[in-house]
């Protein structure tokens, strides 16, 4: 079981939200939180649910109108849904990194700055002799 898995009736709902029944059904007629529907048409709630439903509570004992829980809520929910497409994305190019090695290759300036090479290139050997005298000055 999951998070979005819908498991709890409207009454499980309510009590594990810290509200009346009534107050679920207005919500969700008013699209702040949208449950599951069964077969027969009754709510199922999931964990998530519930979550936004506490949420909805906290907003509205501070004062936000429902109005502004409904924008807060969907733009939550956006930045939810778009964090996930981010560590899809993150995971299909660390795959896609993984089937090509080689293709990123890098060496240390002579700063200590890192430099892209080409796969299969060499850094250019340094000789020079560097001597060192230290200071007589105390």
């Amino acid at each position: 079981m999951d998070e979005h898995s819908p498991v709890f009736a409207i009454a499980m709902a309510a009590e594990l939200a810290g509200m009346h029944p009534q107050t679920l059904r207005q919500y969700d007629r008013l699209g702040l939180v949208s449950p599951t529907r069964t077969a027969g048409k009754s709510r199922r709630y999931s964990m998530r649910d519930i979550a936004q439903l506490r949420e909805v509570s906290r907003l509205s004992a501070e004062g936000v109108s429902l109005e502004g829980i409904s924008r807060i809520l969907t733009l939550e929910n956006e930045v939810s849904s778009l964090q996930g497409r981010v560590r899809e994305l993150e995971h299909a190019l660390a795959n896609a990194l993984l089937r090509t090695p080689g293709n990123r290759v890098f060496a240390a300036g002579m700063e200590g700055s890192v430099v892209p090479m080409r796969s299969g290139t060499r850094t250019r050997r340094r000789t020079e002799v560097v001597v060192w005298r230290p200071s007589l000055s105390e």
